[in-house]
């Protein structure tokens, strides 16, 4: 038999929890660079997010396809082997927005992500790895045959 004090118990960690729910979107967003997400420059967003232009470097890997049949869905896979990795970023040149994706990396983990972003048309994707010692990218042009930011 359920007693009187065990629903309230219940009622009330129920209250606490949906109430975590509601301040956990404003925890993970607080990291959040709105100028960089928002502006339709990739020059902006990068100025946006560090201090200095990132070099071209062979030890960040871009994986993604030549060809994206559908520009909705392109995966994209960045990794690298550069110490201090503190942040890895994905931008796609020709999109309205090009900050496609930022990917905070804790310390001591495995420097690597995956996504699936949209791409509007043809246009080059530029991954960046941020380490204690600078910026590095690597860039890829790849083919949107269908779809895309656009429809």
């Amino acid at each position: 038999m359920i007693s009187r004090r065990s629903v309230l118990k219940a009622v009330f960690t129920g209250g606490a929890i949906a109430g975590l729910g509601v301040m956990m979107p404003r925890i993970a967003l607080a990291a959040w660079n709105a100028t960089a997400f928002e502006t339709d420059s990739q020059d902006a967003a990068m100025d946006a997010m560090y201090d200095s232009a990132p070099a071209a470097s062979a030890d960040v890997n871009l994986k993604a396809p030549d060809i994206a049949e559908n520009g909705a869905v392109v995966p994209v896979t960045v990794s690298s082997g550069l110490a201090g990795v503190k942040s890895i970023a994905v931008f796609v040149e020709g999109n309205p927005q090009p900050l496609a994706a930022q990917f905070f990396i804790p310390a001591g983990t495995k420097a690597q992500a995956s996504c699936r972003i949209r791409m509007g048309k043809t246009s080059a994707v530029t991954a960046v790895v941020e380490t204690a010692s600078g910026t590095f990218s690597a860039s890829k042009e790849v083919k949107v045959t269908i779809g895309g930011c656009g429809g």
